[in-house]
C-alpha cells in the first residue's frame, strides 16, 4: 500500500493544483494521489437504497388550486435536479461535470444555499435507489484550520486526512478563487476512478448533519416536495489575531 510521505501532503498538493499545474502533475503529486486511492479504502461506508437525504434550491414554481387560483408551489423535480450537460464549480465538482449535492437534514440542505431572510426555498426529500459506496471525509470534522496543531494524531495517514476532511468540509462560494477547488475535485476524481459513488463530508453550517455528493445523477430518486420561507439567521463570530 503506498501511504503519505509527510503530514504536510494534502498542503503541498493544493498548492501544486491550485497554482502551478493543474493537468499534469509532479512525480510527488502523483504519489500522493495514489496513497489517496489506497488509504481512502479504510474510509468507505456503505449506505443502503431507501436511505433518505435533501436538496433545496432558492425559488419555487407557479400551480393552480381548485378553484383556479396562481399560488406558489416547489420547483419541479427537473428543477431540483443538477442539469446533466451543465454545472458550476464545487468543491467536489469541476465545472461542467455535475454530481448530485443531498444533506442528511433538510436543515442543513437549506442552510447549504445560503439564503436570505424572506427568501421561499424549494425542499425536496430523495430516497436511494440502490446501494451506494461513498468515502466518509467527516472523520475528522473538528478539525478548525489547515495549520491547526496535528501532535494528538498519531500517523502521518490521519494527519493527511485531517487538512483533506477540512478541505472539504470548509464554507466555500462562488465569489472564491476556484483554483481553491482544485485539489479536492481531483481527490474527489480518484474517489470515482476506484468505483466509488462519492463522497461525505461535514456540514459547515450546522452542528449536526452531513452532505453527500454522488457522481451518480440517477442514484437517488425525489418522493416528496415542499416549501419553506427563511424567518431567521443566526450568525456566530470570532476575531482573527493578528500577528
Amino acid at each position: 500500500m503506498t501511504d503519505f510521505s509527510g503530514p504536510r501532503d494534502f498542503l503541498d498538493f493544493r498548492t501544486e493544483a491550485s497554482q502551478r499545474s493543474r493537468y499534469l502533475r509532479s512525480i510527488s503529486g502523483e504519489r500522493f494521489l495514489l496513497a489517496v486511492a489506497d488509504t481512502c479504502k479504510a474510509r468507505l461506508e456503505r449506505i443502503p437504497a431507501g436511505a433518505e437525504f435533501w436538496r433545496a434550491q432558492i425559488g419555487h414554481d407557479w400551480t393552480s388550486d381548485a378553484d383556479g387560483r396562481r399560488i406558489s408551489g416547489p420547483h419541479p423535480e427537473t428543477r431540483m435536479r443538477p442539469w446533466q450537460d451543465r454545472a458550476y464549480e464545487g468543491r467536489v465538482n469541476a465545472k461542467g461535470i455535475p454530481c448530485l449535492y443531498l444533506a442528511t437534514t433538510r436543515e442543513v440542505a437549506m442552510s447549504e444555499v445560503r439564503p436570505w431572510i424572506g427568501s421561499i426555498l424549494s425542499v425536496a426529500r430523495f430516497s436511494l435507489g440502490r446501494d451506494v459506496t461513498v468515502v466518509d471525509c467527516s472523520k475528522y470534522h473538528g478539525f478548525d484550520a489547515p495549520n491547526v496543531d496535528l501532535s494528538g494524531l498519531d500517523e502521518v495517514n490521519e494527519k493527511v486526512w485531517a487538512h483533506i476532511d477540512y478541505a472539504f468540509s470548509r464554507p466555500v462560494t462562488r465569489s472564491d478563487n476556484t483554483a481553491e477547488y482544485a485539489a479536492t475535485q481531483i481527490i474527489a476524481e480518484v474517489f470515482r476512478s476506484e468505483g466509488y459513488d462519492g463522497v461525505i463530508y461535514k456540514s459547515a453550517f450546522a452542528t449536526t448533519g452531513y452532505n453527500i455528493a454522488l457522481f451518480d445523477l440517477d442514484a437517488a430518486l425525489q418522493t416528496e416536495s415542499y416549501l419553506f420561507q427563511v424567518s431567521k439567521a443566526t450568525f456566530d463570530f470570532r476575531e482573527l489575531k493578528l500577528e
